[in-house]
């Protein structure tokens, strides 16, 4: 159960938890459609980046979507995820020594959209985390 209830706008239970402000509520899945496809990086890259991050960012509903599957690893996704992985292990303050493998194997675009879509995945799943969302039954 979360902490509130949900409200009726929104097609999911997270986006219904956002629902109280409907302006947010649309900008926010707006900002989500957009970041999860193809762009730069590849939707299937972004999805397992995504699933990394959900493992420790706290919300039970993020986390039951799945683990990270490395058999869908091809090396930019292993560079992707492992970076996600140093950020979540040291919360945000990455080492420099990491963040120049990202520039040896990703071009300007790739690195500024891959660090937007970690910074609102993880907000993201901090709101589900905070609103007490658990995996739909």
């Amino acid at each position: 159960m979360t902490i509130i209830k949900n409200n009726t706008i929104g097609d999911t239970p997270f986006q219904q938890l956002l629902g109280f402000n409907i302006k947010v509520q649309e900008h926010w899945a707006s900002l989500g459609d957009l970041l999860e496809k193809d762009g730069f990086l590849t939707a299937t890259l972004k999805e397992q980046v995504r699933r990394v991050l959900a493992q420790e960012n706290g919300c039970q509903y993020c986390k039951a979507k799945g683990k990270p599957d490395p058999i869908l690893y091809d090396e930019k996704t292993a560079i992707c995820t492992s970076y996600a992985e140093a950020f979540l292990k040291t919360k945000g303050h990455t080492p420099l020594n990491i963040t120049l493998v990202l520039k040896e194997y990703l071009s300007d675009e790739e690195i500024s959209e891959l660090l937007a879509f970690i910074s609102f995945t993880t907000a993201s799943q901090y709101f589900g985390a905070l609103m007490q969302l658990k995996a739909s039954n």
